[in-house]
């Protein structure tokens, strides 16, 4: 328990930090939340390591998929607050991570799966598509208030630490690339690796997953082709993002909570 409080407290304290420097107008100046943050991902991921180590093997149920997807997206926050002007996302995503953590360790730890590399592969490549995934419905809805608020003349004091919406908006559109990119690799793994991906127990997630990413890939088209930006991007992110969520979480959740408590 001792490490899932460090994570959390230093979660917690790497928002309010963050919080702080970005009401102070400083933007991405005071990097102090920087080391807090990444002490918070290290006990993070020690949390997992030690489940897996008393385990003997990795652990997927759904709130460690959730705690692992949150992990993935404290990773990418950081490393966009460092390297561009994306710290803001930090106060929403840090403490998600810090939830995520402690409903990992209070849910306990599921029997260990024994997966071959291939389907470690397909298990992980598919976590980090929806780590990065996530990170990009986030940045559509920063864009869509944003945006939202500047067509009405409401220039509020917030407004100052985001980037101007043309550069939050390419943000938007490299990492859905990098999130389409993933979830392809994720859904090839699967189709190489996972037997019967149609059948009774899979065949929901396989399709809501073929789904999103179609959506996607429609939107990176649109955007290569016609130049979408604004509304339409916002709202096929989501709706693409929606159906990730729905088949795996969704699926996850009724197999791994509901079923197992009946």
């Amino acid at each position: 328990m001792i490490v899932a409080l460090a994570a959390i407290a230093l979660y917690l304290a790497a928002a309010i930090v963050l919080g702080t420097s970005l009401n102070q107008q400083e933007r991405n100046g005071n990097r102090s939340w920087l080391p807090l943050a990444v002490l918070a991902m290290v006990f993070h991921g020690e949390l997992h390591a030690e489940a897996w180590r008393i385990a003997n093997g990795p652990d997927m149920h759904f709130f460690a998929a959730l705690s692992l997807a949150a992990l993935g997206m404290a990773a990418l926050t950081t490393l966009m607050g460092t390297l561009g002007r994306m710290a803001a996302l930090g106060v929403i995503v840090f403490p998600l991570s810090a939830m995520f953590a402690l409903l990992y360790r209070l849910t306990g730890n599921a029997h260990p799966m024994a997966l071959g590399w291939q389907l470690q592969l397909h298990a992980w490549s598919a976590l980090l598509s929806y780590a990065t995934l996530a990170i990009a419905a986030l940045l559509a809805i920063l864009l869509w208030v944003q945006e939202r608020a500047l067509r009405r003349r409401k220039f509020h004091r917030w407004l100052r630490i985001l980037p101007p919406l043309t550069e939050l908006e390419t943000v938007l559109f490299r990492t859905i690339a990098l999130g389409f990119a993933l979830l392809s690799g994720a859904l090839l793994s699967g189709a190489l690796f996972v037997q019967d991906m149609f059948g009774q127990q899979l065949a929901h997630k396989t399709v809501l997953s073929l789904l999103s990413w179609l959506v996607f890939g429609v939107l990176l088209f649109g955007r290569w082709r016609w130049g979408w930006r604004g509304n339409k991007a916002v709202r096929l992110t989501l709706v693409a993002m929606a159906l990730l969520v729905l088949a795996f979480f969704g699926s996850q959740f009724v197999y791994d909570v509901i079923l197992k408590q009946h």
